[in-house]
């Protein structure tokens, strides 16, 4: 098992991707902490996944939570092999309707949220650990209407780099995976009109090359290639998981 007694963190691990790539890494022989805002998702993704799974309730967005955070897991399991930073937030809105509100929700949770994450769990992370940003093909296509959360995927592909020459002589390796369009409940959670959301569904799925959304377990299996020792030379680099959508 590539993952065999490793302890791994990730936020927003009780939906989607997150929730996939935390059933991946138990079945690869990790002990998981999925990290989310919600406790009553956190508990029934803790059931799905079962008793190598710990759940902790907390807000990427506010750094007394990931103080908190890090302590329980410091606590109750010592120190961290694996972060993958997935938290994250998706809204539609037109450049001429973005106000302060909804760029400072995007943003803290997105890049805010990310960068103190890391940050915040550098004392407790191993030498020779390996992190995983969640980005986005957005960053590169300039889809209109997300303007904002484009930008915040766009400053994770930064942070991988940043953070890899400033970590590297700890052996810590920091890559970003950038998925395409993914069958995920942040599809549900743009606020848009359900025909909207369907028209913008079909319009991103015309944009694929392979002419589907990606699965969230398609992402996890590529989420654990940077994860594990099979990527052992692969630093600051952006895997792009996204049907080619942003390469053809």
């Amino acid at each position: 098992m590539k993952l065999n007694n490793k302890v791994a963190v990730i936020t927003g691990g009780n939906s989607g991707i997150g929730l996939a790539t935390a059933q991946t890494f138990i079945q690869e022989g990790a002990t998981v902490v999925i990290v989310g805002r919600n406790q009553q998702s956190l508990d029934e993704a803790v059931q799905t996944l079962g008793e190598k799974a710990i759940g902790i309730q907390a807000d990427v967005a506010n750094l007394v939570d990931i103080d908190r955070l890090y302590a329980t897991v410091k606590e109750r399991i010592g120190n961290i092999d694996i972060m993958v930073v997935n938290a994250g937030v998706g809204y539609a809105r037109p450049l001429t309707q973005v106000d302060e509100a909804h760029y400072d929700q995007v943003m803290n949770i997105n890049v805010k949220g990310a960068y103190f994450t890391v940050q915040k769990a550098l004392p407790v992370l191993n030498d020779g650990a390996a992190i995983v940003l969640v980005a986005s093909v957005a960053s590169i296509t300039g889809m209109p209407g997300l303007s904002v959360y484009n930008a915040s995927k766009a400053a994770l592909r930064s942070l991988a780099r940043t953070f890899s020459a400033e970590l590297v002589d700890r052996g810590i390796r920091v890559n970003a995976i950038s998925p395409g369009p993914i069958e995920t409940p942040i599809f549900g959670k743009m606020e848009l009109p359900p025909e909207v959301a369907a028209k913008m569904g079909e319009g991103i799925i015309n944009r694929v090359p392979m002419k589907r959304m990606g699965q969230p377990e398609e992402m996890a299996t590529a989420i654990l290639f940077l994860a594990s020792s099979d990527s052992s030379y692969v630093l600051g680099a952006e895997l792009f998981a996204d049907g080619g959508m942003g390469q053809i």
